[in-house]
């Protein structure tokens, strides 16, 4: 069966690596935005899914992976809203930066870059590859 490959956006303020690492998983709730939430919803379980610190750091740091497939998001009041566990895997040797993905002819096309309101993207099995090469990390 094909992998699918996922990036998440958090600010490090609201939870970091550090934290996500510390909890061990965690719910990936509060996704209110349709193309992210349909992300989501394409996650199957044992897909990975790099961690982008959003605000100051604008970078990846991390791998994780999808512990438990998408189910209703329990912190949605109104709307048909979804949530996925993600579990850590482990940090990145050096962190890739935006600054570096937009210079990079194999990334600058990542949702990341096009769409940078989007939390939750999808990545090609060519850019993970790529990100997981100049991170030199061994996925």
């Amino acid at each position: 069966m094909a992998k699918n490959y996922w990036l998440v956006k958090q600010e490090p303020e609201t939870y970091a690596w550090a934290a996500f690492v510390k909890d061990g998983s965690t719910a990936w709730t509060g996704v209110r935005n349709y193309t992210a939430r349909n992300n989501l919803r394409a996650m199957k379980k044992g897909d990975p899914v790099l961690y982008y610190h959003t605000g100051d750091e604008k970078q990846v740091v991390g791998l994780a992976r999808v512990e438990k497939e998408p189910y209703v998001d329990p912190t949605a009041t109104e709307g048909d809203w979804t949530a996925v566990d993600l579990a850590p895997v482990k940090a990145l040797v050096k962190s890739v930066t935006l600054q570096t993905i937009k210079a990079d002819k194999v990334l600058k096309e990542m949702p990341l870059v096009r769409l940078s309101r989007l939390s939750v993207s999808q990545l090609t099995e060519a850019q993970f590859k790529h990100l997981m090469a100049l991170a030199e990390t061994k996925p």
